[in-house]
């Protein structure tokens, strides 16, 4: 079995292996991991070995940190859009994900399903991140299949997705999972989602002159033809190299490093841009996330933009860890449901940088999450950004605020470093405009960065 970033993973998901009594598709299915383990250097996986999560200590990021966060059920949440709807763009933010939601998983039953949570999922599927020794073997015995496994060694980990025994639903595997050992990591293979709206009205920014710089983006494809983004060095990874633009990802980009009727503060900026949807209703799953992120480390891009939300999950947990330990920076929108809905993730990780959004009269948006995970507030309403195809069109929603302060960071981070990385985040506090409570609060954070670009 091949390993292969983006689409082809798709491909693989409802691979079955072909039928055999249960004795021999076992040892079939070992002889595979067994094979595949040694391909990625996990040969100690099935022989004792120490897990590879074990290698995840050493120095954490020391950077303005984010009081723990219980796992909260959240509502279920908007796929990345591909193509503006004006039914949908009608509905207010707190509504249109769901809304959208039960449309996506209506549309695609066999493919999709939601967790007990409401969220949606990768149907019979889970991700396992660097299991234990014995653990798969024991997970094979109790009749599930292994789909496919992926090496992470820039976040030191790996994952493995499995397929639940005949007769279970997905929630219940899970539980049985978490059964076999205490310290498992399983959980589902969560769809993320867009933080923001795109309108039509309003007219084009323009944008200042910044120093040539990296930033990294996790979201949708992006239209790299567009004219705000012609002159922009992109580096493009996922869906087997061949590109697949998006309405929110070519949007976000604009916002990074887009010139002309866009409002990006560093406009020659390299771009390193991770489509992790690739246009498919199964894409956003949180093995994605994953490896876009070891990507990121792989290429040492030292700060990475994520506008989108989900819920609570392991892999993506663990994952945005392992990144923040190694120096680099995680800024994510904190979402859209508003200021009584539960925490979003990855902004309410501790270590990433929440981002809320301000109106041009500097006050939040109604539908702004509030929280002790909104570290900054920037603009997030009225904003002129790239639309696919050419053309600008207006956005609002924390989706587009969180890339002024991915640029703004990035100006200052070149490479990935613990103490580079706190500085930064220090001066950037140091000019924040205080909206609301003195000093850091749930509602703007530790207060309004980037207002004074145009």
């Amino acid at each position: 079995m091949d390993f292969l970033p983006g689409c082809a993973r798709y491909h693989r998901m409802h691979m079955l292996f072909p039928p055999c009594p249960a004795s021999a598709q076992r040892r079939l299915q070992l002889q595979r991991l067994a094979s595949m383990a040694a391909r990625i250097g996990l040969c100690g996986l099935l022989a004792g070995a120490v897990p590879a999560y074990a290698q995840l200590g050493g120095p954490r990021l020391n950077l303005p940190t984010l009081p723990s966060l219980q796992r909260l059920p959240v509502e279920p949440r908007l796929p990345v859009p591909q193509a503006v709807n004006p039914v949908l763009s009608t509905i207010p933010l707190q509504q249109l994900r769901l809304t959208t939601v039960r449309n996506l998983l209506r549309q695609h039953p066999d493919l999709l399903e939601a967790d007990p949570s409401g969220e949606p999922i990768r149907r019979a599927e889970l991700v396992l991140l660097s299991p234990a020794p014995g653990l798969v073997d024991a997970a094979l015995a109790l009749g599930f299949t292994l789909l496919r496994m992926q090496a992470l060694p820039e976040l030191d980990l790996h994952q493995m997705v499995l397929r639940p025994p005949s007769g279970q639903t997905t929630a219940q595997a899970l539980t049985v999972l978490r059964a076999l050992r205490p310290d498992v990591e399983a959980d589902f293979n969560h769809i993320y989602t867009a933080s923001g709206e795109v309108g039509t009205d309003g007219s084009p920014a323009h944008t200042s002159a910044a120093a040539r710089v990296r930033v990294g983006l996790i979201d949708g494809g992006v239209d790299a033809r567009h004219p705000a983004l012609g002159h922009s060095e992109l580096h493009l990874w996922g869906c087997q190299g061949a590109p697949v633009p998006s309405v929110h990802g070519t949007a976000v980009a604009s916002l990074l490093v887009g010139t002309q009727g866009t409002q990006s503060p560093a406009p020659d900026a390299v771009l390193y841009a991770a489509d992790i949807y690739c246009g498919l209703p199964t894409g956003g799953a949180a093995e994605d996330v994953a490896s876009a992120l070891a990507w990121m480390a792989r290429e040492r891009v030292a700060v990475v933009n994520i506008s989108l939300v989900g819920p609570a999950n392991r892999v993506l947990e663990r994952s945005v860890q392992a990144l923040t330990r190694k120096g680099h920076v995680v800024v994510a929108a904190v979402g859209n449901d508003g200021p009584a809905a539960p925490p979003l993730y990855p902004a309410s990780y501790a270590g990433a940088v929440g981002v809320t959004g301000v109106t041009r009269a500097q006050k939040v948006l109604p539908e702004a999450a509030q929280g002790p995970q909104v570290m900054f507030a920037a603009p997030g309403a009225q904003i002129s950004v790239a639309q696919m195809g050419g053309g600008y069109h207006t956005v609002r929603g924390t989706s587009f605020a969180a890339p002024r302060v991915a640029a703004l960071l990035a100006q200052q981070i070149q490479q990935p470093d613990v103490a580079v990385a706190q500085a930064a985040l220090a001066r950037l506090a140091a000019a924040a405009l205080d909206l609301g409570a003195p000093g850091r609060d749930p509602v703007f954070g530790l207060g309004l960065v980037g207002a004074e670009t145009p």
